[in-house]
């Protein structure tokens, strides 16, 4: 069981659409969050080269016109790309671990990944959103059966999930049976106003506070404020305007407990947000409420597939 130690989550805007200078704010955040002492810093879901917020605003066809499709496209993160490397290189130099979400180009196709580099520069998990939400189907593919991971690192068991994945109680149970130290919980922004069925800042809040609780695990929820750069590009019109506004930044870090551990930052502010991490306190916690194990009933209800998903077995299938 490791000992104590820090970790760090990052409230902050990338450069929008601009993959080479939104890695060097990143390698710059790295260091940052080195120099004071975390472990691993966590960032926002599709970080780099940004959220594709016109997918909420117009047509396709609108952001063809713009040439936003084709910028974004062409400014995503490849999988053995000199950029993903410069990420690995900044972990292995500042002996820091990441978690960076991105936009993932693969051939024609771009998915909502995740990768977790350790403090050697080592990728240990690549993943990709299992299921983009309807709107954000327009641009991303969906995942596949092995993107339900948790990995073992020198930090303890780390797994992730992106957005709106945490309001599926089967992916979520998929990765609490794999008992996870540490889970991240990677949102965009929450800069939308004024759209129908949207829930708040605080619900969404409120799934990475309740995913701690019944994982018996740490989460860290990074979050990017959206820059007023942003709004000015994408809105050309007041509907536009009255639906994606500045700000939108909550980022947060929780206990095993639930309870949040961090001061918050302003939503239009920018920063590091960090929190003492104990893994004995998450082993504690699954000791009093352990889903995969005493406070279960896996007779009456449970989750199985094949052995690929984690080292227990679990799947979307539930079988009762």
């Amino acid at each position: 069981m490791p000992a104590p130690y820090l970790v760090c989550v990052a409230q902050a805007a990338p450069v929008y659409l601009d993959l080479a200078q939104s890695l060097e704010k990143a390698r710059a955040l790295i260091a940052q969050a080195a120099r004071e002492g975390a472990k691993l810093i966590a960032f926002p879901e599709v970080w780099l080269p940004g959220y594709p917020w016109w997918i909420w605003l117009d047509s396709p066809a609108w952001a063809d016109q713009q040439g936003l499709s084709q910028l974004f496209q062409e400014q995503a993160l490849s999988r053995n790309s000199h950029e993903l490397a410069s990420i690995a290189r900044s972990a292995a130099d500042h002996g820091i671990h990441v978690l960076m979400g991105a936009a993932e180009r693969d051939g024609e196709r771009l998915y909502i990944a995740q990768w977790l580099i350790d403090d050697a520069g080592q990728v240990r998990m690549h993943r990709r959103k299992l299921k983009p939400g309807p709107v954000e189907l327009k641009v991303f593919s969906e995942g596949g059966t092995g993107d339900l991971q948790v990995v073992d690192t020198r930090l303890g068991r780390v797994g992730a999930l992106a957005c709106a994945e945490h309001r599926h109680p089967l992916f979520k149970h998929a990765l609490h049976l794999q008992h996870e130290t540490l889970h991240v919980a990677a949102w965009p922004s929450f800069p939308l106003r004024n759209i129908p069925h949207m829930p708040s800042a605080q619900t969404f809040l409120a799934l990475s506070r309740s995913y701690a609780l019944e994982g018996g695990c740490y989460v860290l929820a990074p979050c990017a404020p959206v820059t007023p750069e942003v709004v000015m590009r994408l809105c050309d019109t007041p509907h536009k305007s009255d639906r994606l506004q500045a700000g939108g930044g909550y980022a947060q870090i929780f206990a095993p407990s639930g309870e949040p551990l961090c001061t918050p930052l302003p939503p239009n502010e920018e920063g590091l947000l960090y929190a003492q991490i104990d893994p004995q306190t998450s082993l504690a916690a699954r000791q009093a409420f352990d889903l995969s194990g005493h406070s279960a009933r896996s007779d009456v209800v449970r989750l199985q597939g094949p052995a690929d998903l984690g080292a227990a077995g679990a799947s979307t299938e539930v079988v009762s």
